[in-house]
């Protein structure tokens, strides 16, 4: 699949903003730790992934009915769905110029239906890569990989799941409008966008 910036502008990519935190001190100081442990961009990018994937559980998995939504509140939090966690890892690498979209995939739904997928895509040997933070558990294994992806899923089109190709600076104002709105994780598993 062809993915496609929605912004041209790579600086785009990079960019703090209310969900995107990624000056916040709490961003700074895991930042920092991430880094202390590697010795390049490429090493960060992998430590970045690996903590959000791991060190933060997906709030369905953990029956955590917070729901979280900036950045520096998924890592204060230590929960998040799976765009959440894709805010919170986006803001890690952001953190370090290390540019990053949001991206999306429509799946199938736990509870029948689809619903909206989150995932990012950073920018590494002048192509973008995408990543599932979204976490591990039976069934799923996703690993960071600029070598082929190793993403939670792969749409099945015979169910009317899909990729879609577009990378968003920003997250998707449907995503962001649900994740706000919602008192709790119940909640939010109604009102999760099916569709972009």
């Amino acid at each position: 699949m062809q993915l496609i910036q929605k912004t041209a502008d790579l600086s785009a990519y990079l960019a703090a903003d209310e969900v995107i935190d990624h000056h916040h001190p709490v961003l700074r100081e895991t930042a920092a730790r991430l880094w202390a442990g590697v010795d390049d961009s490429y090493g960060y990018a992998r430590a970045a992934y690996e903590f959000v994937r791991d060190a933060i559980p997906h709030s369905a998995d953990a029956d955590d009915p917070r729901v979280t939504w900036r950045a520096s509140d998924v890592l204060e939090s230590r929960t998040g769905i799976c765009h959440a966690k894709a805010h919170a890892l986006a803001a890690l690498l952001r953190a370090e110029d290390i540019p990053t979209a949001l991206c999306y995939q429509r799946l199938a739904h736990d509870g029948g239906g689809h619903a909206v997928h989150g995932l990012v895509a950073v920018r590494f040997r002048g192509a973008w890569h995408r990543q599932d933070p979204r976490g591990n558990k039976p069934g799923v294994d996703a690993r960071f990989s600029l070598d082929g992806e190793r993403l939670a899923w792969v749409p099945d089109p015979r169910s009317n799941e899909m990729d879609y190709p577009v990378l968003y600076a920003e997250p998707h104002p449907v995503v962001l409008g649900a994740l706000r709105a919602a008192p709790d994780r119940a909640h939010l598993w109604t009102t999760l966008p099916t569709a972009l």
